[in-house]
């Protein structure tokens, strides 16, 4: 399996494109939730407790012999953050999830976290979108997990019906979750193998009955191997509706990787108002400099042959306002940038992941940037994690930065070839502090096992005190294959 579903495909896709060897996509991946707040402000408490929790996938793992199959574990927060001993590991063998798991299923793919029955507890989105029904090789399949005073439980989940399920492979390849009409329930919007997105909206009923649907064709590249490959919703005005982005390959020819921008409406999402953003395939939206406006920020992490990237891979920053993102502010980052770490080489991937969150308490959202595939002291693909702050003028690439790898003092494990420490990287409060901790992904950790390590925050910045490691045997995941534990996270 690649090193993170959703990014090494569409790595090698776009470079076979910029190579000149394809005429369109032929490759994709499996896009995930990444980690933006839950719908209604519910911060993925999926017990209720207060504490954010962790929903981590092992997406190929073996379950009962059957490789692929997927997994999910939830790591529920707490006065000391997470820890493997308070989890709930969930399969399609486990008891009330819908399905079975089959091999190459992927069951957790992709994730999302809204309280879509409105009942106060954030309940879990997840796709297995290689799960074949009936006949139909690979038609995909979403379900809903429901959160309750007892945790995340199989018991009482739902498959969601595919409204088109003759139109398109791999129903669930992407999810966000979000308010997009301001109605006050979660809506769901689910991407597939086809350029048509699909959201359900006004909540989601204990039934799998969605208050409505409706499907938005979009300027993609649709296919077999094509299709949406990652959403993202967050707030980017200041009106209260949730907006999203999606990221594919673009219709018109060289079909290289585009976002669109759809803003939340009192209809919902608007494909009327839709706006090419820059490329990238992995995105978080926060306000990053405190003036009210979501910001977006994208991992551009493609090497030079791909229009609009670089050497080693960049971030770029695409700045809100009232009316959306700001074409014309536009800051790109990169390891040559003022005093961040490291330099630009071939192959870094500097930008594989990206998330916001505010670590120090300013009101301004910060960014950890995952660099996967950074070499560290001569140990290839180790990977590592630069955190820079956010501040009145954006992001900052001088002042205060971080920077992470399993050789770093106090960082739990040790560098390793092929670990892909910074393949998931989340910053989320997982501690009650109202601080953004770190957790980070090296998903290809022992062979391909997977492992995450948090770092918490001591309220002015991330620490190695009290950090922990949670490796797949920790939370009753088998070691059989390459599971890529944490290759997924949201929360």
């Amino acid at each position: 399996m690649p090193k993170h579903l959703r990014t090494t495909l569409a790595t090698a896709v776009a470079t076979a494109l910029a190579a000149g060897l394809l005429t369109a996509a032929t490759g994709t991946a499996a896009a995930a939730d990444h980690a933006a707040p839950a719908a209604n402000g519910r911060q993925g408490d999926f017990n209720g407790d207060g504490y954010r929790d962790l929903a981590v996938a092992a997406p190929s793992a073996t379950v009962d012999g059957k490789k692929g199959a997927g997994a999910v574990t939830v790591l529920y927060g707490s006065a000391r953050g997470v820890e493997a001993s308070r989890r709930t590991t969930l399969t399609q063998n486990s008891p009330g999830v819908p399905g079975t798991a089959e091999a190459g299923d992927l069951f957790g793919a992709s994730l999302a976290t809204g309280d879509f029955n409105s009942d106060g507890f954030a309940d879990l989105a997840v796709s297995a979108p290689y799960e074949d029904i009936a006949a139909d090789a690979d038609a995909g399949t979403v379900q809903i997990l429901w959160g309750a005073s007892g945790g995340l439980s199989g018991n009482g989940g739902v498959a969601l019906a595919d409204p088109a399920p003759t139109q398109h492979d791999r129903f669930g390849a992407a999810l966000a979750a979000g308010d997009f009409d301001r109605d006050g329930k979660a809506d769901l919007a689910v991407g597939t193998s086809s350029p048509t997105l699909h959201v359900l909206k006004g909540g989601i009923s204990k039934s799998a009955t969605p208050g409505a649907h409706t499907a938005l064709a979009l300027p993609l590249v649709g296919g077999p191997t094509s299709g949406i490959l990652q959403l993202t919703a967050g707030k980017v005005t200041d009106q209260g509706y949730a907006d999203l982005v999606v990221s594919a390959y673009d219709k018109n020819a060289p079909h290289y990787s585009t976002n669109y921008y759809l803003p939340g409406t009192p209809a919902g999402l608007s494909g009327a108002r839709l706006k090419r953003l820059p490329g990238g395939f992995i995105t978080a939206i926060g306000d990053v400099n405190g003036d009210g406006f979501g910001d977006l920020v994208t991992g551009m992490l493609f090497d030079d042959r791909v229009p609009g990237s670089t050497k080693g891979g960049k971030v770029n920053v695409v700045h809100g306002s009232a009316n959306g993102p700001r074409l014309d502010r536009i800051d790109s980052i990169t390891q040559e940038s003022g005093a961040v770490p490291g330099s630009s080489e071939k192959g870094d991937r500097f930008g594989y992941e990206v998330s916001l969150g505010d670590i120090n308490g300013d009101g301004m959202q910060d960014l950890a940037i995952g660099v996967a595939q950074e070499s560290i002291d001569g140990v290839s693909k180790a990977g590592a994690v630069t955190v820079l702050r956010g501040s009145s003028s954006g992001i900052d690439t001088s002042r205060h930065i971080q920077y992470f790898h399993e050789n770093a003092p106090g960082v739990p494990g040790a560098n390793e070839k092929d670990d892909y420490f910074g393949g998931e990287v989340v910053l989320s409060d997982l501690n009650g502090d109202k601080k953004a901790d770190l957790t980070v992904g090296a998903t290809s950790e022992d062979g391909g096992d997977g492992a995450i390590i948090t770092l918490p925050s001591d309220g002015t910045r991330l620490t190695t005190t009290g950090s922990r490691y949670i490796g797949v045997s920790a939370v009753g995941i088998s070691t059989a294959g390459t599971p890529e534990f944490g290759s997924v996270i949201t929360g």
